[in-house]
Order: C-alpha cells, then sequence, then structure tokens
C-alpha cells in the first residue's frame, strides 16, 4: 500500500524539518498563510475576515489538493512548493471565465491525473481520490445554506490536515515542509471558518 504513495525521487534528509523548532516555524507559516489568505480573500469581495464564505476554504482545499497531485504526477517532491503559484491563480482564471472555481480546479485536476496516470505514476490514484474527495466535500458545501455551507467547507479544509499529517509521517510525495505548511494552513483557516459558522 506504500509502495502506491511514494514518488519516484526518494526522501533526503532535510534541514529544514525533524526538530521540533524548524517544524513548528513551518507549521506557524502555514498559520499566518491561511489567516492572510482568509483576510485577503474577504477583503477583494469588501468584507473583513469575519465575513468569510463557503468559497474561501473551497478554494484552499483545490488549491491544496492540486499542488499534492502535481507532486504525484512528477514524481518530484519540490513540485508541489512549485504548484502552489498556478494553483493559485486558478481563481482568477474562473473569474475571468464565468467558470465556478471548484469547476476549474476539478477541470485542471482532471488534465493531472490523466497526464500521471498515462505516465504510470502510481502515487497519482490516492491523490485523484484526495481531491475528488476533499473538493467535492467543499463543493456540495457551496450550494448549501451559508453558515452550513462554510462550516462544511471549513471541516473538509481542516481535515485535509490529516491528508498532509500522512504525508509527514510516512515522508511521501511531497517535501515535508509543505506537509507541515499545508497543515499549519489547512487548521487555521478551517478552523476560523467552522467557528465563524456557528
Amino acid at each position: 500500500m506504500t509502495e502506491a504513495f511514494e514518488t519516484a525521487a526518494p526522501a533526503r534528509p532535510s534541514p529544514w524539518t525533524g526538530t521540533w523548532p524548524t517544524n513548528t516555524a513551518w507549521i506557524v507559516l502555514g498559520a499566518v498563510t491561511g489567516f492572510g489568505l482568509l483576510v485577503a480573500g474577504t477583503a477583494l469581495d469588501g468584507g473583513t475576515w469575519q465575513d468569510a464564505v463557503a468559497q474561501d476554504p473551497t478554494t484552499a482545499v483545490g488549491v491544496a489538493a492540486l499542488c499534492y497531485l502535481a507532486a504525484a504526477v512528477t514524481g518530484v517532491r519540490w513540485t508541489a512548493w512549485l504548484a502552489v503559484v498556478p494553483a493559485s491563480a486558478i481563481p482568477v482564471v474562473s473569474e475571468l471565465t464565468g467558470m465556478p472555481r471548484w469547476v476549474t480546479f476539478a477541470l485542471v485536476g482532471l488534465v493531472l491525473a490523466g497526464i500521471g496516470l498515462a505516465l504510470g505514476r502510481r502515487a497519482t490514484w490516492p491523490q485523484a481520490a484526495a481531491m475528488v474527495t476533499y473538493l467535492g466535500v467543499a463543493a456540495v458545501a457551496l450550494y448549501l445554506e451559508p453558515s452550513v455551507g462554510l462550516a462544511l467547507a471549513g471541516l473538509a479544509l481542516a481535515g485535509h490536515a490529516g491528508w498532509d499529517l500522512v504525508h509527514y509521517r510516512r515522508d511521501i510525495v511531497v517535501n515535508r515542509s509543505l506537509a507541515l505548511w499545508c497543515i499549519g494552513l489547512d487548521l487555521t483557516m478551517g478552523g476560523i471558518c467552522v467557528a465563524l459558522a456557528l
């Protein structure tokens, strides 16, 4: 089972993770990033972070899932860090095309999964399944009553922290630094969204 998750490039010891100060720093950086994204995302709509809607955590779920999928498809761990930038541009593309963000994330994920499967990358299957699960739950949340949707999308994002933890513990698919950063982001943004919905 573990083989399906592994990438072609074996992990090397890194000075960037493995000690409690470095691990804590990545988690704190992720938490600050998560709160910053929530503030920025709601500010673009003319509100404050307390005006978060289900779209905010759903977007973060889409970005996170695509980053993991990109690393699985390429077989190169650091590709997940590189994928943060283009994956974060998807909301802009969605606004310009008038397509719902979750649909754009799903289409890009479908293309990536197709490439990964064509290349025979075994890690593609679990990453594609995770994307369908987390993004699927978050997408459903968009069509619910606003506070229920915000809570469900927040839970989907916070739940992704479990996926991050699996990858950190097994040291698979993505760099451990990304998994730790994503744990901080997911728990902070997801937790705030759930709290705001209550």
